[in-house]
This record gives structure tokens, sequence and C-alpha cells, in this order.
């Protein structure tokens, strides 16, 4: 009887069984899991291919392998590539920076409670409502040279009318505000729910040390905010990376008659659909993939260095 019993425990069925029971967590998230790397590198491998070949005007047509050369040609392209990847660094940049001090700033305001408080949060959110695109249509009218809003806001200051979006040199500057205005609450979401996790023992201690409200936040509550600082920085810096939508809605095609507002997204969009130049488009894309994960290596080496 003991003999049948280890027999049937030692069955080939019984060690599949225990095999599948083990590795159960494995087993229900792998096809999950390979079908999103189908969806990734798919793609990414098609886009490499294009990358290497002379690929235009279709795609059914019969290419020919050209190594790095489309590579080569947008490397030493000073006229369009080099200037939107400048303003791609600079749209990002001067973007996070202004969005992290303004969501730092909302956060510590809205941390505490006061009345009205679920009013003023709900208001504060309402930009992330709306799409990018009705949101470059809203300031495009604001910003209207002749009839909009914010002009008339200048004059109430005794300043000339600006260009905003129609001036070359102010268009990615007024873009940035854009991007500003709409993503900002979501950040400073993020970092309310990193200050709702803080204890309030420390800030308490340097109160009665008589550290005053500046002090208190830079040395002890910002301190300890980090991880929720580089983790809002890091998500909002990918996003910010692959703005296309509000640009496109509001310069169009090429960034605008002067390439003002034309980022590596909107640059590959041209070479794709303007221009049907695919294998130019996808070195594009594939420079512009580089770049992002160079982006997302530097903001994690940031996070563990400000966290030794």
């Amino acid at each position: 009887m003991a003999l049948q019993l280890r027999e049937t425990k030692d069955s080939p069925t019984a060690k599949i069984q225990r095999w599948v029971d083990r590795h159960l967590k494995i087993i229900f998230t792998m096809p999950a899991l390979l079908l999103v790397l189908a969806l990734i590198i798919y793609p990414l491998v098609y886009t490499v291919q294009l990358a290497l070949t002379d690929a235009r005007r279709s795609t059914s047509r019969d290419k020919n392998f050209i190594g790095l050369e489309n590579f080569t040609t947008l490397l030493t392209d000073t006229e369009r590539f080099w200037p939107a990847v400048g303003r791609t660094v600079y749209f990002t940049g001067a973007g996070l920076v202004i969005e992290t001090i303004c969501a730092l700033g909302l956060a510590l305001l809205l941390r505490k409670a006061f009345r009205g408080q679920g009013i003023v949060r709900t208001a504060i959110l309402l930009p992330l409502v709306a799409t990018p695109v009705a949101v470059g249509m809203m300031w495009m009218l604001i910003f209207q040279p002749s009839i909009g809003v914010a002009n008339v806001v200048v004059d109430w200051f005794g300043m000339p009318a600006q260009g905003w979006l129609s001036d070359p040199d102010q268009t990615l500057n007024t873009l940035i505000f854009m991007d500003v205005w709409q993503w900002t609450p979501m950040m400073a979401l993020i970092l309310l729910a990193g200050l709702s996790s803080i204890p309030e023992e420390p800030e308490e201690a340097a109160l009665v040390d008589g550290a005053s409200w500046f002090q208190r936040h830079i040395y002890v509550t910002i301190p300890m905010l980090k991880p929720a600082i580089f983790a809002a920085i890091l998500l909002r810096a990918i996003d910010s990376l692959k703005t296309f939508d509000i640009l496109y809605a509001t310069k169009g095609a090429g960034g605008g008659s002067n390439h003002e507002a034309e980022t590596l997204n909107v640059l590959a969009y041209s070479y794709s659909f303007d221009y049907q130049d695919y294998g130019i488009a996808s070195a594009v894309l594939i420079l512009f993939l580089i770049l992002i994960c160079g982006a997302v290596a530097l903001v994690m080496v940031s996070s563990k260095a400000g966290s030794k």
C-alpha cells in the first residue's frame, strides 16, 4: 500500500501539479506579458528595419538596404533635426522645472485642511479633464493677437500686444505655458499623495526648535518627499518628451511656417505623412527613443544620488 502511494506521489502528473502550484503566478501572468512584449518588440524591430532602408512613398514598394545612411543624414542635418532636438529638450526641461516648482507649492498649500478644500482641489484638477487638443484650441482663442483675452489683459498693464502663438520667438514659451497649465495638477496630485505619507513628528520637532515655515519645508519636508518628487518628474518627463497633440493642434504640420514648434515627434510625423519618407522617419524615432532612454536613466541616477 505504501509503495502504491509513493508511486502515485512521484508520478509525472503529480510532479506537473506541484510545479504548477509553485509557479501559479507566473503561469497566470505569462499570456498577458507575452502579448505586451509582442506589441512592443514587433513595432520596434520593424521600425529599426525601416530605418536601415530607403523606404518611401509606399511600404509595399521594394526597399533597398542602405545601412546607417539615414542616421548619418539626420546627425548632419543642422537645419531641421538638431533644432528639433534642442526644442524637444527645451520644451521638456523648462516645462518640468516650472511644473515641479508649481506642483510642490500647490501640494504644500493643499496639505492642510481648510474650508472649501474640496472645491479648490476639484478646480485645480479641471485642466486634466480636457484633452490636449481641446486645450490647444482654447488657448489659441485666448492668445489670438487681435481679439484674444490675453492681449486685453496685457493692455490693462500698459504693455504692447504680444504675438504669442503667431510670433516665432514667443511660440515655444507660450506652448510651455499651456503645457504647465494642463499638467501641473497631475504632478501636484502625486506630491500631495507623497505628503500624506510623511509623518508630522519631524516637522513638529523642528517647530519646537524654532524653525520657520520656510526652514521646516526646505530642510525637513522636501528631503522626505524626494521619492515622490522623483517619481513625478520621471512620469512627467516621459510624457512631456512625447508631446505631440497640443503642438500639432496649435501650429499644424511642421510646427509652424518657420518650424518654431517642431519637436522630434512633429519632425517624425512630417517625414512620415508629409514627405512619406519612412526610412528617415523611422531613424528619427529610433534616435528619439535613445533620447528618452537617456532622459529616464538621468532621472533615475539623480534619484539614487539624491536618496543617499
